[in-house]
């Protein structure tokens, strides 16, 4: 006779042992399943400079679509702290405006809502003391009402001259002490200085307060999906890597092309520059990644030795006059329209010296790269807004064709395009149809709207929720930063000393002694 099975336990039988949420562990989740997004755990984040264009444009934005694709926990929380005397609705009703018109996914009122019920603000000075009183009331409110744990990111949407202010203040009132088992995290928008002395002491003062792995540096250019996908192309496939090196390459070229001007930033900008506000950080960090060695791990922590490595065999010319070039964008047309010269804009001094358009070549001193040149450049009222990096191969060593057969043919080349229209180009040869032997480039083209279902969300949001989540992967380090200032400091102060910038047309692609300065090592800059 068969044992008759016991009852199972009424449900308010069952008991569940109570304690720290980092105690228990869900038996069922594997982190190596990619159907399991990434969700950050109870947090908050505070944006000091909540009324400025960073934030309405895209940091609140791209809060909202991290919840409204479910990758913020329920409790989340978002704290603004600027100078102005509103109340916590009015604050969300700038959220609320700020979202209905930069948002990347759809409006839903009940994730709105969710999201609305954590929101508080805080008007005060970065001086006030009775306002940072407030702001720790409020996390520490937060974290009773909302249960966001003591874990809180402090984002510093704010001018550099103020985050020695901010950082300190987060000191001085225990904000940046978090509670035992808690986090607290800083976030710093670029640039980080203006030479490397300055970021030293930058370093330095935020280092004093945050521990380095809780800072995090935001170059908002390596939370973009081509950005990463460098990294793909080049160590998950077998077809590119074996010719990623001076054997084949004949030149690379990173250009960041704006088509506006300088809008009303003349009070941040003049005095900055095209080399300091892109080169310094964008355009070194793009370098790195298409010239750095495989990792051993793709983790903040290999990915910074070997970025570290190229950054350290950078080698700039010996003639910085020959290999350099900077200017200033004067009036013209563009887009149909009459604009007006950078000397001519509001808030510009008539004699500044600061840079519009910079250019600048540069060696990497290693095996990998020896002898390969690497062009860099970035201007405002170019041509059209675009940014890629183009991997140009060395010519064919022997051609069995007539010169005649290959005259419009040019050189193979890998295009990664960051931005606009993400993707990929692979240019090269091919024998057009008819009874003649003739060549001519052709470009085979990947496109990330057209070959993914999903569309890539915003650079910003896939930052913040590393920040929430702790992941350092896509962020500079301080030694980055410090080893990219001392590839710059030299050809500034080289700039300093010598005459004033060169002219060129809005809307054009630059100065004519660009063109002159590839035209010297027998190139041409590619036109995006």
């Amino acid at each position: 006779m068969t044992e008759k099975a016991s009852p199972a336990p009424a449900p308010e039988e069952v008991r569940v042992p109570l304690g720290p949420a980092a105690d228990w562990v869900n038996p069922l989740r594997d982190t190596r399943d990619r159907r399991l997004p990434r969700i950050a755990g109870p947090s908050g984040l505070v944006i000091f400079g909540v009324t400025g264009d960073l934030s309405r444009k895209k940091l609140m934005p791209a809060v909202y679509d991290l919840a409204n694709r479910g990758l913020l926990p329920p409790g989340f929380s978002l704290v603004g702290f600027a100078r102005r005397e509103w109340e916590d609705q009015d604050f969300a009703q700038v959220v609320h405006d700020s979202v209905r018109e930069h948002s990347r996914t759809p409006f839903r009122e009940e994730v709105w809502q969710q999201l609305a019920e954590g929101m508080r603000f805080i008007p005060g000075d970065f001086d006030d003391d009775t306002a940072f009183k407030q702001l720790k009331d409020a996390v520490e409110e937060l974290d009773a009402s909302r249960g966001t744990g003591g874990n809180f990111a402090f984002y510093l949407s704010v001018p550099p001259k103020f985050f020695p202010k901010v950082v300190q203040q987060l000191k001085k009132h225990g904000l940046a002490s978090p509670p035992e088992g808690s986090w607290r995290r800083a976030v710093i928008e670029k640039p980080f200085g203006h030479d490397l002395a300055s970021a030293r002491e930058l370093n330095a003062l935020v280092h004093d307060v945050f521990e380095p792995d809780q800072v995090f540096r935001i170059d908002h250019y390596l939370g973009k999906e081509t950005v990463q996908n460098i990294l793909a192309l080049r160590f998950a496939n077998q077809m590119y890597e074996p010719i990623w090196n001076r054997s084949y390459v004949d030149h690379v070229q990173i250009t960041m092309a704006e088509d506006i001007g300088i809008g009303g930033r003349a009070g941040y900008y003049d005095g900055i520059g095209a080399a300091r506000d892109v080169i310094q950080n964008h355009l070194l960090q793009l370098m790195a990644l298409t010239a750095m060695e495989e990792p051993i791990a793709f983790d903040a922590e290999a990915l910074l030795t070997e970025k570290l490595k190229v950054l350290k065999s950078v080698r700039l010319p010996d003639d910085l006059g020959d290999h350099t070039v900077r200017a200033q964008y004067a009036g013209g047309w563009q887009g149909g329209e009459k604009v007006v010269g950078y000397l001519e804009e509001d808030g510009i001094d008539p004699a500044s010296k600061t840079d519009t358009f910079a250019a600048i070549k540069i060696g990497i001193d290693n095996r990998r790269w020896a002898g390969v040149p690497f062009y860099l450049r970035t201007g405002k009222r170019l041509g059209r807004r675009v940014t890629e990096i183009a991997v140009v191969f060395k010519r064919a060593p022997h051609s069995p064709f007539d010169s005649t057969a290959t005259e419009e043919l040019g050189q193979n080349a890998i295009v990664i395009r960051v931005q606009p229209d993400e993707g990929m180009t692979v240019r090269f040869g091919s024998k057009v149809p008819g009874t003649s032997m003739e060549i001519r480039d052709v470009s085979m083209d990947f496109a990330y709207g057209e070959s993914f279902t999903e569309s890539s969300p915003e650079a910003y949001e896939r930052l913040i929720l590393d920040v929430l989540l702790g992941d350092a992967n896509l962020f500079p380090r301080h030694q980055e930063v410090e080893e990219s200032w001392k590839i710059l400091d030299p050809i500034e102060q080289y700039w300093a000393a010598h005459d004033r910038p060169a002219q060129y047309a809005s809307g054009s692609w630059g100065p004519r002694e660009a063109d002159e300065m590839l035209a010297r090592d027998g190139r041409s800059w590619r036109r995006p």
